[in-house]
């Protein structure tokens, strides 16, 4: 009997347990929306933000951000930060190709992400002066206190193509981990790198 007695404690211990590591998952989580983030974040996944990374940006981190006439919350991949030159251009083999030259100085570089290379199919150039799609192809300086920033899945992602510079001040924090589902690894992978541009300049 007691041996009984103990096992049903331990029992519901540990659903009581699990019930509170649900409600903290769902209550300090944010839940994806969307599949501008795909294959990295799937419509439905909950993240969960480092603490005290509040208006900070890192190179190809991953943040939460609000934008100026939008309510919503969006997740989106940091590219370009403060002083740096970005565009995007077009080649005969690779539709959607993004430039950066890290501080405005040294060689102009193209950011390496699979993912984009398996889905971007639409051609378009960027920037226009408030980072927003352009004509032609040009590289232009991320203002101070802001960032540029991109879906992992372009053709469907709205960015900073289309709202313009990312506001540092309006970052809601760095994604950290992955919450749920909790059968997929917590890290989020899929970090792009550079390598030189071997290109001409847009």
């Amino acid at each position: 009997m007691n041996a009984r007695r103990a096992a049903g404690a331990v029992l519901g211990t540990a659903v009581l347990l699990c019930l509170l590591a649900a409600v903290a998952v769902t209550s300090l989580s944010v839940r994806v929306d969307g599949t501008s983030m795909t294959p990295t974040l799937q419509s439905g996944d909950r993240v969960l933000v480092a603490p005290g990374s509040a208006g900070e940006a890192r190179r190809f981190d991953v943040v939460l951000l609000r934008v100026t006439g939008k309510d919503a919350l969006l997740v989106k991949r940091v590219i370009g930060l403060p002083g740096d030159r970005v565009a995007v251009v077009s080649t005969p083999d690779r539709p959607f190709e993004v430039l950066l030259q890290e501080r405005g100085k040294g060689p102009v570089q193209r950011v390496v992400a699979p993912q984009w290379t398996a889905q971007a199919r639409r051609t378009g150039a960027c920037c226009a002066p408030d980072g927003t799609r352009s004509a032609r192809p040009e590289l232009r300086t991320v203002p101070e206190g802001a960032f540029f920033y991109l879906g992992d899945n372009p053709d469907l992602s709205d960015d900073s193509r289309v709202y313009g510079w990312g506001d540092l001040g309006r970052v809601e924090g760095r994604v950290g981990l992955r919450a749920f589902p909790v059968s997929i690894a917590p890290g989020l992978g899929n970090r792009p790198g550079l390598e030189r541009w071997p290109g001409p300049g847009p």
